[in-house]
């Protein structure tokens, strides 16, 4: 393969300018570092964290790859890639709700706990697609847009008030620690979720006009990479400073 082909290969004929084009680009590459990243450091903790870091490793992955096909999509259509975003989300997001229950399995965590997260994440993710994607007018996709944000404020309760959080106290001073970031990833990072359901419905959900024009690529690309990305974190910092 020549230098040409090897750089229009990567570029994915993104053009000068094209700034969603390039966080897409960026996002696929940071995704990916970061995956490497966590694979290689499960042997470098201890054996009681591994798991969260390999499922830090492939909430990283699996959005590598997504971003990959997005960025293609994105420079050959240049429209949004909702389909692949709800692919990649009903993947990740479950996995990133797992995390918590992962982390304070050793504190009495249930199976139950785990359905609880998962059930929650996997309505969120579905109706908040219906809504978006199939019904996109603003006289129907408010009712999808309420059941989404139903399963999501559930979430958050459960993190930030609910059995997570007192598993989380009950598992020592560190654990809790690294359970009050990630609720506040919940709490502020996936805010990015609802304000791009709004953004994408004909008309604007409940006439919040004041989101047309607004590039929610960018603004998923930059926040999917710091809420995924910033998840695995938390958790290796978490598995490091439990070993000192």
């Amino acid at each position: 393969m020549s230098a040409l082909n090897f750089q229009n290969f990567l570029l994915a004929n993104l053009k000068a300018g094209d700034y969603v084009g390039f966080t897409f680009f960026i996002g696929s590459m940071a995704m990916m570092a970061a995956a490497v990243f966590f694979f290689f450091e499960m042997g470098n903790v201890d054996r009681k964290w591994r798991t969260s870091i390999l499922v830090s490793g492939l909430i990283t992955f699996i959005a590598a790859v997504h971003y990959y096909y997005m960025r293609d999509f994105w420079a050959e259509t240049g429209t949004s890639p909702t389909e692949f975003r709800y692919i990649d989300w009903i993947l990740t997001v479950p996995l990133m709700c797992v995390e918590f229950y992962l982390i304070t399995k050793k504190a009495g965590a249930k199976l139950g706990l785990l359905w609880k997260l998962i059930f929650a994440s996997a309505v969120m993710l579905l109706t908040g697609y219906i809504g978006e994607a199939i019904y996109g007018d603003a006289t129907v996709s408010w009712v999808w847009g309420a059941i989404s944000g139903a399963a999501y404020f559930y979430i958050l309760y459960l993190v930030m008030a609910g059995e997570v959080k007192t598993l989380a106290e009950n598992a020592g001073p560190q654990v809790a620690k690294a359970v009050r970031i990630l609720a506040w990833f919940v709490l502020v990072g996936w805010a990015i979720y609802p304000i791009g359901y709004i953004a994408g419905t004909e008309g604007g959900l409940f006439g919040m006009k004041v989101l047309e024009g607004l590039s929610m690529d960018i603004v998923y690309n930059i926040g999917d990479a710091i809420n995924k990305i910033g998840f695995g974190l938390v958790i290796y910092s978490l598995a490091v400073s439990s070993a000192d």
